[in-house]
């Protein structure tokens, strides 16, 4: 992968989920919404100065969103910030660039 461009899909992992968990609080107070359900599904990189991840992530039983997270680098000492996110989304829905 090239830097700046956008990775294959890949299925979530561990590691993607704690960064999901991490960026819950911001994206449940941005949206006004309360998430029972925050499960990462499947998840793109961009690399920058740092890391862009595009993750898709399930809300409900049928709703998905998109988050775009930035992850500084590890020198910066910093947590990952919920930089813009995607509501309304299917499990269909493919990972896109936004």
């Amino acid at each position: 992968m090239m830097t700046g461009g956008l990775s294959d899909t890949r299925p979530a992992t561990p590691e993607i989920q704690q960064l999901v968990n991490q960026v819950k609080p911001q994206f449940e107070s941005r949206a006004n919404m309360n998430c029972g359900v925050f499960t990462a599904i499947e998840y793109k990189v961009q690399v920058v100065a740092g890391t862009m991840y595009y993750i898709k992530v399930q809300v409900s039983d049928v709703e998905y969103v998109h988050l775009k997270v930035f992850q500084s680098l590890p020198y910066e000492n910093q947590g990952p910030n919920l930089v813009s996110f995607q509501t309304g989304k299917t499990r269909d829905d493919p990972l896109t660039y936004f």
